[in-house]
């Protein structure tokens, strides 16, 4: 019996904070229902989940992700006394270093590309080789909360300031699907209270209510208030949002997977679980309506 020739994919993945963990839900879908992925480039969270699956590690970081409660999640984020952002973001890489070792890009299984923002001169900077972990930590670095990252004679910060969803940096092949995963989808607010899954291990009552109002700060915020944070966020997500669409109208991917904006905050991690669940079940419903209307 002849094997069924696999899909081939040119996969894009969104900037989009803890909403990226939706990202390995598209895959283990895309997988389990014959397609090959053969290209992927990423923004922000979208680098380093397409990264570790062209580095063949997803399952590690995945079993990992699966582990993180808001304790272990404090324990990552290493404050700093900086003008340029409140992490360093250096713990949580450190940690991911233990059981992912680093690679060179160039030398992945396939084609990957990271995207950062050189913020001096105003353009994108792709990482098509080098370090992983060096091409991820400049593509993750938010404004005014992760410090940027010093790079030749620039400052890269997080590559979703310019390009949230980098579909012209994705290496394509003859005959492949482009498939986009954007994690700016329209607001979903039944998600949260249908498919939230409780944190079985508990900090403490001080713990969590001073993790809960860092993360609110840092990235929600109340869009009645003019707090600084709070302007912030509102005034780069209506950004990013918009550089979002704009892309996916200009490339027009074969598949479009969006995942609804406010399926998490930016570091709810904890929420692991739910966030692959939720981008399995896109996936899922996406896939069905391309293979029904080819």
């Amino acid at each position: 019996m002849t094997e069924k020739i696999k899909k081939p994919v040119s996969l894009v993945l969104s900037s989009g904070g803890a909403k990226g963990l939706a990202h390995i839900g598209v895959i283990n879908e895309l997988e389990k229902q014959g397609f090959q992925i053969t290209s992927v480039s990423g923004s922000s969270i979208g680098s380093i989940i397409g990264g570790i699956y062209a580095m063949g590690k997803l399952p590690e970081y995945s079993n990992w992700a699966k582990t993180l409660n808001q304790k272990a999640i404090w324990g990552l984020m290493d404050f700093t006394v900086s003008t340029n952002g409140l992490l360093k973001g250096e713990k949580v890489i450190d940690k991911m270093r233990t059981f992912i070792p680093d690679m060179p890009i160039e030398k992945m299984n396939i084609p990957f590309a990271a995207v950062a923002t050189d913020i001096l001169n105003e353009k994108e900077v792709v990482f098509r080789s080098g370090s992983f972990y060096e091409a991820i930590r400049a593509s993750v670095a938010i404004p005014t909360i992760i410090t940027p990252v010093k790079y030749k004679d620039t400052i890269l910060v997080d590559g979703g300031v310019l390009n949230p969803v980098p579909i012209e940096y994705v290496a394509r092949n003859n005959n492949d699907i482009l498939i986009v995963v954007n994690l700016y989808g329209e607001k979903k607010d039944e998600i949260e209270k249908s498919n939230l899954i409780e944190d079985k291990n508990q900090t403490s009552t001080k713990l969590e209510s001073l993790l809960k109002n860092i993360s609110k700060l840092i990235s929600s915020g109340d869009r009645k208030s003019l707090g600084y944070f709070s302007l912030v966020n509102a005034s780069t997500l209506a950004m990013v949002h918009k550089l979002a669409q704009q892309n996916i109208k200009i490339y027009q991917p074969d598949i479009l997977i969006d995942i609804p904006y406010d399926s998490s905050k930016t570091f709810d991690f904890h929420k692991a679980e739910k966030l692959i669940e939720i981008g399995k079940n896109a996936a899922s419903k996406e896939i069905s309506n391309y293979l029904n209307s080819n």
